[in-house]
């Protein structure tokens, strides 16, 4: 069986708790770009990505102790913070309008549910589809609990264990959400063109009818 913690991290923290400050600096250099990134994809802003990341180790090098290795990776751990950090500043600011608006309660309008989102269920298919930063603006748009997912599997490529203890859900979540986020943007950018359509279809009828 894998430990939770692997040496080069399990190390680094023995030696924080030991009050070693270099072993910090490695361990920040080791995990802040992925929890910046992350911060980043989640809410946009670059200054919050640095916020959250500061908050994240401030808060590993204040109480190290409280990881436990018995309840999952330390990346996942930090992850975790750095969510915590993220929800609790939705919920101050609510700068964000997720799908729910445009779609009821984030579910896909009628018809929606159609072979064409299953097919194409992916990242990637929407990488090819549309350029990538239509995309990670796409994912901003994302309700909370589906845009953490496709950050953190999509963007971020962990696994879905790993996801889901950064979460501290069950792996089955992670994969139904990630199913809805995937299948919600996919929808998103497959309604702009058939949104666009009838006034062009209209445009060349009045020609037509001109003539």
């Amino acid at each position: 069986m894998t430990e939770a913690l692997n040496p080069f991290d399990g190390d680094l923290l023995r030696r924080i708790l030991a009050g070693d400050e270099a072993a910090f600096t490695l361990l920040y250099r080791r995990h802040s770009g992925g929890i910046y990134r992350f911060a980043l994809h989640m809410s946009g802003n670059s200054g919050t990505a640095e916020e959250v990341t500061q908050e994240v180790f401030m808060a590993l090098i204040r109480e190290p102790q409280r990881y436990d290795p018995d309840k999952g990776s330390l990346p996942g751990f930090l992850y975790g913070i750095a969510r915590h950090h993220l929800l609790r500043g939705f919920e101050r600011e609510r700068r964000f309008v997720p799908l729910a608006d445009e779609y009821g309660n984030g579910t896909l309008p009628a018809g929606a549910t159609s072979r064409r989102v299953v097919r194409a269920d992916s990242f990637d298919s929407l990488v090819r589809m549309e350029n990538i930063e239509r995309v990670r603006q796409a994912v901003l748009t994302l309700p909370e609990s589906y845009r953490e997912v496709v950050v953190l599997c999509d963007l971020q490529e962990m696994s879905y264990v790993e996801a889901a203890a950064a979460l501290g859900c069950a792996v089955g979540t992670v994969r139904s959400r990630l199913h809805r986020g995937r299948a919600l943007l996919l929808e998103k950018f497959r309604s702009v063109p058939e949104a666009q359509a009838p006034p062009a279809r209209a445009g060349r009828t009045q020609r037509a009818s001109g003539r």
